[in-house]
């Protein structure tokens, strides 16, 4: 297989063309799914269905709904462009805002990553390691330094904001403005 018929890599491995497009489809679905009968109702299997391929397929691809709608977060947070501007306070806050909202404006499908993300399975744990890396160098990007107490506080913060979120103590569209006073709690002089 020829690099230029490799596409974007799912959680479990590099993808022909035909094999990416298979596992957009499913993500697609996995998300109407969500939209219509919410997170616990939602199966692989009727994912598939919706997606036009048979289960065994979808498993091909995917573990568990859990590792399914973690990919769908994933897919989001990747396709997100770069924030640009001058490192600092308010750069750190324009990019915890862009993740918060990143599913915000879906209630359940901000409740399914929520959830999904907290999964076991060894591809959800794979997953999550990539999604706190990719965090981690946008808001390491947005600070203009390495300093890891700095980033760990942001990081503690954003993904406490989601579980609070997830457990319905706050709206997730809220997320993103506790997030910025936390931020400016943490680099006030920035």
């Amino acid at each position: 297989m020829s690099g230029k018929e490799m596409a974007t890599e799912p959680t479990r491995r590099r993808l022909t063309s035909r094999q990416a497009e298979t596992v957009r489809g499913l993500t697609d679905a996995a998300v109407e799914e969500v939209r219509e009968v919410g997170f616990d109702a939602l199966t692989v299997r009727n994912v598939a269905r919706r997606a036009g391929v048979a289960p065994a397929t979808a498993y091909t691809y995917f573990a568990s709904k859990n590792h399914l709608i973690t990919e769908v977060f994933w897919r989001r947070l990747s396709a997100l462009p770069e924030v640009a501007g001058e490192p600092g306070r308010g750069r750190v806050v324009e990019v915890l805002r862009e993740i918060a909202l990143l599913v915000s404006d879906e209630p359940e499908l901000a409740a399914a990553c929520t959830a999904a993300m907290l999964g076991t399975d060894p591809d959800v744990r794979e997953l999550r390691l990539k999604i706190g890396v990719a965090i981690r160098g946008r808001l390491r990007a947005a600070l203009g330094k390495d300093d890891p107490k700095v980033l760990g506080a942001l990081e503690l913060a954003y993904s406490g904001a989601l579980v609070h979120a997830g457990m319905g103590y706050t709206s997730y569209a809220r997320v993103a403005d506790r997030l910025e006073e936390v931020a400016e709690l943490i680099l006030p002089d920035s």
